[in-house]
Formats: structure tokens, C-alpha cells, sequence
């Protein structure tokens, strides 16, 4: 007899039976940008430094909190952008000196448990307004928004991040819907993105940082950070890359280092078992923050934290980056500017749809690590690693990627009234689309999944994959279709989300599963000797029947897929089954 639990009991019994699971030991660490903390007691002390950085305040304090800042300073605007599916008010602080200057956009909480970038953000907005930093908006302006995922936000207990040191009370990685944020940036899904891709689009920030924090192996280092263009790699904004690379992250490097931080490049472990293996240095995809924005020409960084820091260190190394950027956007304002107009200006050919790992390394690193020792574990049965909280230093391989497959970027792309979804996301994308307000024949090359394959379900989709087949169509575009031309400053954002072989396209995240759908078949007393009249009347056919029955004994064994074979040879076969609906207008 199988025993079955309550539900409700299911739904508590793990947490409330369960310790907190064991972190490594912590490396004592001391450093300049504590200065930055307030004084117990001090009237502008923000909830996380008045709870010395043991927790963070949830949606409710942390809006009051907001609000009380914003109604005591000049400098301050609160503004809402947009709605989550549970009825939170997504929103932002603008701190601002007037208007024309640029804005650095500063986002946390795109995953609500790695929230340090809205206590940090706080910390400077005070600093900003009462605490005689008020220069840094005299060539830029900050904006703001303390929570993202709002409703993962207040999904918030001691258990939401099993590898992380603080906040006491964490958020809840994806969305209320189960969306993961940072992989929605193309796609668009999620109500809460359609609002920040809107905002953005509004705003056009010279800068957008977007704040995270990781965990994986441990190391010495507390800050990391990520960018398309990092060390001249990868930049499809290459203008913009070499802004980012030349000018920001020796910015970065040095203020992070004189406040007493430890940071570096993306730590993303080749192997969290064994991290003398190297670490992975990769390009990254328009699901992505830092992939889009480089598709996009908005200049985007990723920070990530380092999880086994203590919620304190992490803070206060999220406001130096923060300011430094705010600084060094200001500072660079003309230069940037200049970056940004370049690569929007510019109209490429070629997309990558694919990279491949090098076999090579990049180059070496001396790896700032943590030293570690394996122990057996009953209940893997295996010997699994822990960390000693010993610094060592070790030469590690950084390993990068290249081109696997590229794309001609067409005249222009053609998305017929019928694909309402793939129309949805080109909007909320802020794509140029011309309406077309009567039907259109035109020549176009189509696309079909053959050996459609669904993978398993991701990010509210259920992915496509198979062998992509081109072929040349007249079809007749109805009114309500739209034509994306290339020559626009966001060709490759429609490439990434048009072009049928796009790893982070309409075909990968199947926006289209109607086209897997057949609707019409032949029954076997039809085709049956419509097929045999072909055999006799076609010798060419006959030849090509044959030499599929001799190479594929099981496909001879099988009289419906014979059937089948000819069925799709005839007028009567559905000719938009797999067949893709966006078509290409080639050069």
C-alpha cells in the first residue's frame, strides 16, 4: 500500500525539517567601502544597513522606504513603468539635476533572492541626496529599479538559496509565472520584461547595468562582471564593446581594488568539481541581458557578486561598481555617445547563429581560487569536494569560443498577419515594420523544420529543434502582414528573433506550434492507387522509390509510411505543414 502525506503537510514538511544547509568557511575581509556604511541611528540609515545587513526589507518597507527618500529630496522621482502578474507595481527612482543628460539605467533583482543592487542602490540614492555626492549627476543620471521580479521578491523564506550568505531572507529566482527573467530578453513573455523593454526603448540609457549575484565554485574574488566585447571578444556593438572594454573596466578594476574588493571577470567554472580544469569565457546569447543589449546597441554589464561573500561585502562592492559606472558614463558621456551612434549606424550582413567551443585556451589566468579537499559522502556514494577557506593561487586555462555557423542577413524579413505572436515580440522589441493594408505576392525564401524534435519544457516554452531547409515560394502576404527591413539600427535583434537557424529565435522557442499541426490526410483506398498510378506513370519516381526501399528495410516493412511517401508527393499534401511562416527577401 502506497502511503500518501497531506498536501499541506508535502508543503512544509521539507522546510521545517530541514537545517540550513552548511556554507563554506568565510575568509575575514575588511575594506575601505565600509566607510560608506551609516552610523546606527543616522536619519537617512537604510533598512539593510539598520538591520547591519542581516536582512532586506520586503516589497512593502522597501517602497515606503523609497517613497520617504523621494518626498524629502529635489533630486528624487519616483515614477511606476509597469504591472506583475500579481498586481505589484513595477517601478523606478530617477535621480536627476534636469533634463539631457544621459542615463545609466541600474536594475536589481532580476532574480529576486540575489537582491544586493537594491540595498546598494539605496545606500547611493541617499548618498546622492544627503550625503554630498550630489556631483555625480552633474553629467548623468541615475535610474533606478530596486526590484524586477517584484513577485518573486515577496516569494521570500530562508530557503530560496541554499549556496548563498545572506540576506537572512531571500526571493525567489523566477517569476510568479515560473519565468526566468534573464532568459526572456528576445522572447518576451513575461509581463514584467514587456515593461523593461518598453522603459528602455523610453529611456535609451547610455548604460545599462544589471545586477546579479552567483554562486558555483568558491574563490578569493567578490565582484565579477561580464560584458559582449570583454578583452575585444564577441561584440556584435564592436564600438560600443571597445568603450565598455578600454574605458569601463579599467574603471571598474581600479576603484573596486582601492575600496578593498577583489574583482574579475565571470567566474563560470568549467567544471565545479575540479576548478583547476579552467574557466569558460563565452559569448552571450540575446536571451541574456548582455546579449541582447550587445544586439540591441544599448552598452549592458553584467555584475555578479560572489554568493559565499557575506550580504555586507556584497553590498558594498555593488555600490562601488554602481557609482563608478555612474561616474565614468558622466565623465565619458561624449565618447559613449559616439559608440552608440556608430554601431547604430552600422548595417551588417552576417549574424552568428551558433558558437562552438575553441579547443584551445584564450589565454591564462592566475586564478584567485579556494583550496579544497574531497570527503565521502553516504548519501551520493561518492567522493564529493569542500571547500577549506584556504586562499591559493593557481594558473588555470580561460576558454573561449568561435563561430560555428553564420547567416546572410536578407533584404528584409516578412511576417504574415497570421503569426500574431512572432508580430507581438517584433513590437515590443521596437522593430521598424512596415504595414502592409492590402495583400502582397511576392517571392520570398521559406523555411521548414524537418525531424521536429520538442525538448524539454524551458522558460514557459517548450522548445523546437531540427534540420532547418530552405526553399524559394511565391506566396501571397495577406493586408495585416508586416515587412522588417534590415536597414534599421535593430537588424540583428530582428535577425536573433526572424532568422529560422537563431538559437534564441521564433523557431527555437517555438512561437509558432501551429505550423507542427497536421490537418488534413489521405485515406488508404485513395492513396493506395493514386500511388501505384504514379509508380507506373513516373520512371523518375519509380527509381527514387525503389533506392528508398533497398537502403531503409524498416521503411519497406511499413506500408503507411510507404503510403505516406507518396502522399507527400501529391497536390493533395498540406504544404505548410513545418513550414516556417516568416519568410526571407533575400538580396
Amino acid at each position: 500500500m502506497r502511503f500518501v502525506l497531506p498536501l499541506a503537510a508535502l508543503l512544509v514538511a521539507p522546510a521545517a525539517a530541514q537545517e540550513l544547509a552548511p556554507l563554506p568557511p568565510e575568509i575575514p575581509w575588511r575594506g575601505a567601502s565600509e566607510a560608506l556604511i551609516a552610523k546606527p541611528g543616522a536619519p537617512w540609515i537604510t533598512p539593510a544597513e539598520a538591520a547591519n545587513f542581516e536582512r532586506t526589507p520586503d516589497y512593502a518597507a522597501t517602497r515606503a522606504f523609497a517613497e520617504k527618500l523621494v518626498a524629502a529630496s529635489p533630486l528624487l522621482t519616483l515614477e511606476v513603468f509597469g504591472r506583475s502578474p500579481e498586481g505589484r507595481d513595477l517601478y523606478f527612482i530617477r535621480a536627476s539635476k534636469g533634463p539631457g543628460r544621459p542615463v545609466v539605467l541600474a536594475q536589481a533583482g532580476i532574480h529576486a533572492g540575489e537582491i544586493d543592487g537594491k540595498d546598494a542602490g539605496f545606500m547611493l540614492l541617499r548618498d546622492i541626496a544627503f550625503g554630498g555626492k550630489h556631483g555625480l549627476l552633474d553629467k548623468a543620471d541615475l535610474v533606478l529599479v530596486p526590484i524586477f521580479n517584484v513577485d518573486g521578491h515577496e516569494r521570500a523564506s530562508r530557503y530560496s538559496r541554499p549556496n548563498q550568505r545572506g540576506p537572512m531572507v531571500q526571493g525567489w529566482r523566477t517569476t510568479a509565472q515560473n519565468l526566468n527573467l534573464n532568459r526572456d530578453y528576445l522572447k518576451a513573455d513575461a509581463p514584467e520584461m514587456q515593461a523593461m523593454l518598453g522603459l528602455i526603448r523610453r529611456l535609451d540609457p547610455v548604460l545599462y547595468l544589471d545586477l546579479h549575484v552567483t554562486d558555483g565554485i568558491d574563490y578569493q574574488y567578490d565582484i565579477t562582471y561580464d560584458f559582449n566585447g570583454l578583452y575585444g571578444r564577441y561584440a556584435a556593438s564592436p564600438a560600443i564593446g571597445r568603450w565598455l572594454d578600454t574605458r569601463l573596466r579599467p574603471a571598474f578594476d581600479r576603484d573596486l581594488t582601492a575600496a578593498g574588493h577583489v574583482p574579475s571577470l565571470y567566474i563560470d567554472a568549467l567544471d565545479n568539481r575540479a576548478p583547476e580544469k579552467g574557466i569558460a569565457h563565452n559569448a552571450d546569447t540575446p536571451r541574456f541581458s548582455t546579449g541582447w543589449g550587445d544586439v540591441a546597441r544599448v552598452p549592458t554589464v553584467l555584475l555578479e557578486t560572489h554568493s559565499l561573500k557575506n550580504y555586507r561585502r556584497r553590498v558594498l562592492g555593488t555600490y562601488v561598481f554602481v557609482e563608478t559606472a555612474l561616474r565614468t558614463a558622466g565623465d565619458e558621456a561624449a565618447a559613449l555617445r559616439r559608440a552608440i551612434a556608430a554601431d547604430r549606424a552600422a548595417r551588417p550582413t552576417t549574424m552568428v547563429t551558433e558558437w562552438k567551443d575553441k579547443p584551445k585556451p584564450l589565454f591564462v589566468m592566475d586564478f584567485k581560487g579556494i583550496g579544497h579537499e574531497t570527503f565521502r559522502s553516504a548519501a551520493s556514494g561518492r567522493d564529493e569536494l569542500r571547500w577549506t577557506g584556504r586562499p591559493v593561487t593557481m594558473k588555470v586555462p580561460v576558454m573561449g569560443q568561435s563561430p560555428g555557423a553564420t547567416v546572410t542577413l536578407p533584404r528584409a524579413w516578412w511576417i504574415p498577419a497570421s503569426a500574431t505572436a512572432i508580430q507581438k515580440v517584433a513590437g515590443l522589441q521596437g522593430l521598424k515594420m512596415e504595414l502592409i493594408d492590402k495583400p502582397r505576392e511576392i517571392e520570398l525564401d521559406m523555411t521548414r523544420v524537418l525531424g521536429p524534435k520538442l525538448g524539454a519544457a524551458s522558460e514557459g516554452r517548450v522548445p523546437l529543434s531540427g534540420r532547418i531547409v530552405h526553399e524559394r515560394r511565391r506566396v501571397t502576404m495577406p493586408a495585416g502582414s508586416v515587412r522588417v527591413p534590415a536597414d534599421q539600427p535593430l537588424a540583428l535583434v530582428a535577425a536573433a528573433l526572424l532568422e529560422p537557424e537563431s538559437e534564441d529565435g521564433a523557431v527555437a522557442w517555438n512561437l509558432t506550434p501551429s505550423m507542427l499541426a497536421r490537418t488534413e490526410y489521405i485515406e488508404g483506398y485513395a492513396i493506395a492507387p493514386l500511388a501505384d498510378a504514379m509508380l507506373a506513370k513516373d520512371a523518375k519516381l519509380r527509381a527514387e522509390f525503389e533506392a528508398k526501399l533497398a537502403a531503409d528495410a524498416k521503411f519497406a516493412a511499413d506500408p503507411q509510411a510507404r503510403l505516406a511517401w507518396f502522399y507527400e508527393r501529391t497536390p493533395y499534401y498540406d504544404s505548410r505543414y513545418l513550414l516556417y511562416p516568416v519568410g526571407r527577401e533575400v538580396r
